[in-house]
């Protein structure tokens, strides 16, 4: 009595026991083919496979950028809440940039001296520190190497001063050493 069940075509079970390799089909006869005509596919459309592979590293890139630059990052009012809390602000331009208008109470370490003035910083270590640069992108950066530091609660204005300015936040201008507030 012959009977199919699933892969296989079962005679008897006692036949098929002995021998199942007999017995089962091909899983995908045609898997060979399909490939043959993707590759044929590829090479009859080009220019299509080369745009698909350029959407695709695009779409890769800009994830991965905007991955790097949200890391520990806060808005510009949740930075105003941790500064009202005595948050540590550091404004990682250069100082001509800073003088030119910073955010109260910040401190200039631009971002290239960042490590070597970590000491300066180190009572800051388990408080809250925000880093912020024009975009945001370096202040992220800054807020990876001071926590390889040591520092535990460091975070970045995402944004950056750009983002500030958006939500018509008040800039202090530095002329001579002295501030004024704008």
């Amino acid at each position: 009595m012959a009977a199919i069940h699933g892969r296989a075509f079962i005679l008897d079970a006692s036949i098929q026991a002995l021998c199942p390799l007999l017995y089962l089909r091909a899983e995908n006869p045609h898997c060979a083919s399909r490939m043959q005509r993707l590759l044929e596919f590829i090479a009859h459309h080009p220019y299509l496979v080369a745009a698909a592979v350029l959407a695709a590293i695009v779409v890769v890139v800009y994830e991965l950028r905007a991955r790097v630059q949200a890391f520990a990052a806060l808005s510009a009012n949740q930075a105003v809440r941790l500064m009202n809390q005595g948050a540590l602000v550091i404004d990682l331009r250069s100082k001509d940039l800073f003088d030119a208008g910073h955010i109260v109470d910040a401190r200039n370490v631009p971002a290239a001296t960042l490590e070597s003035q970590a000491d300066s910083l180190k009572k800051w270590r388990d408080k809250n520190v925000i880093t912020y640069c024009d975009s945001g992108s370096n202040g992220a950066s800054a807020a990876r190497a001071l926590i390889k530091l040591g520092f535990t609660k460091v975070f970045n204005l995402q944004g950056g001063l750009n983002a500030w300015v958006k939500e018509n936040l008040p800039l202090t201008k530095t002329a001579g050493g002295k501030s004024s507030s704008k």
